[in-house]
């Protein structure tokens, strides 16, 4: 199912949770070529500000590229852009919850959504607002 530029409204919302393990951050790792030692390396990473192993902040961002692509306004859904700003860490074992929410219809059936991610303590890791270009065919 998705969600033509019509059957969209302002305050729409849609969310999508994952709990992130080890092997989400070594799989993004491998895929995205980010093998920052503070992702991948313990030892390494005690030593630093979060004392320990963080996930990849796009990763998290990718929770908002599922609510897109799956959900709402779901298949055949293309992120044209994006900013975002990166809260909190995301350490592993954190259940992240990503919503996206609508908040203007724009020209040219374009969409401008407001993204969220927060973690299983309601502390939100990750905001930002992008446009997205809705599916063009109904899908049931």
């Amino acid at each position: 199912m998705n969600y033509l530029y019509e059957d969209l409204e302002v305050g729409q919302k849609a969310s999508f949770g994952k709990t992130i393990t080890e092997g989400d951050v070594y799989l993004f790792a491998g895929i995205s070529g980010d093998i920052n030692p503070a992702h991948i390396n313990e030892e390494y990473a005690k030593e630093t500000f979060f004392k320990t192993r963080i996930a990849h902040g796009l990763l998290s961002a990718g929770l908002v590229s599922g609510v897109l692509g799956n959900i709402m306004p779901g298949h055949g859904t293309i992120w044209v852009s994006q900013q975002l700003n990166f809260l909190a860490p995301v350490k592993f074992g954190d259940t992240i919850t990503a919503t996206v929410e609508i908040i203007e219809k724009l020209e040219k059936k374009k969409i401008k959504i407001k993204a969220t991610c927060v973690n299983q303590e309601g502390v939100e890791v990750l905001q930002g607002e992008g446009i997205i270009s809705p599916p063009r065919i109904k899908i049931n």
